[in-house]
C-alpha cells in the first residue's frame, strides 16, 4: 500500500516522530545526516546546444533538405531564401529561448520558498531547504484560490 493511503500513525511510526513533531535537536540531526532538501540545479545549457535544439523540428529539417535538394539542381535563388528563412527561424528560436530562461529564473527568485511544519509541538514556518524526512509538513490552502472538488 502506498504512502497516500497509510493511517497517519502509521507514517509517524515508520519515521520515529511523534504527533508534536521532530524536535529541533532532531531536525538539526536529520539534516546533517541527510542534507538540504534541494535539488540539484540542471547545468545552464550552452549557446551551442540551444541553437542546435532549434534544427531538432522536422519541419525545418525538411525545410533543409528543400534547401540542399534546390541547391543540387542549380537553383541558387531559391535556395538562398529556403536557407535564409530556416537561420531566421534558428536566431528567433534562440532569442526567445534565452528571454524564456530569463523570465523562469525571475519567477523562481519571486516563489516563496518556505514551509509550515510542526516541531516541538508548534507551528512554525522554515526555509525549505531545511525540511527533513520526518517533519510533519501543515498543508494549507493557496491564499485567495480556493477550489472545491466533488
Amino acid at each position: 500500500m502506498g504512502w497516500h493511503a497509510q493511517k497517519g500513525e502509521h507514517a509517524l511510526a515508520a519515521f520515529g516522530v511523534t504527533p508534536n513533531g521532530l524536535s529541533t535537536e532532531e531536525a538539526a540531526a536529520r539534516r546533517a545526516q541527510y542534507g538540504p532538501n534541494r535539488l540539484p540545479e540542471p547545468p545552464p545549457r550552452g549557446v551551442l546546444v540551444r541553437l542546435r535544439g532549434q534544427f531538432a523540428n522536422l519541419l525545418i529539417q525538411v525545410l533543409i533538405a528543400a534547401g540542399l535538394g534546390t541547391a543540387a539542381l542549380g537553383h541558387w535563388a531559391d535556395s538562398s531564401v529556403i536557407f535564409a528563412v530556416v537561420l531566421l527561424n534558428a536566431a528567433i528560436g534562440l532569442w526567445q529561448e534565452g528571454r524564456a530562461e530569463t523570465a523562469l529564473a525571475v519567477v523562481r527568485s519571486m516563489l516563496p520558498n518556505e514551509a509550515s511544519v510542526r516541531r516541538d509541538g508548534a507551528r512554525s514556518r522554515i526555509p525549505a531547504d531545511d525540511l527533513v524526512p520526518g517533519d510533519i509538513v501543515l498543508i494549507e490552502p493557496a491564499t485567495g484560490c480556493r477550489r472545491i472538488c466533488g
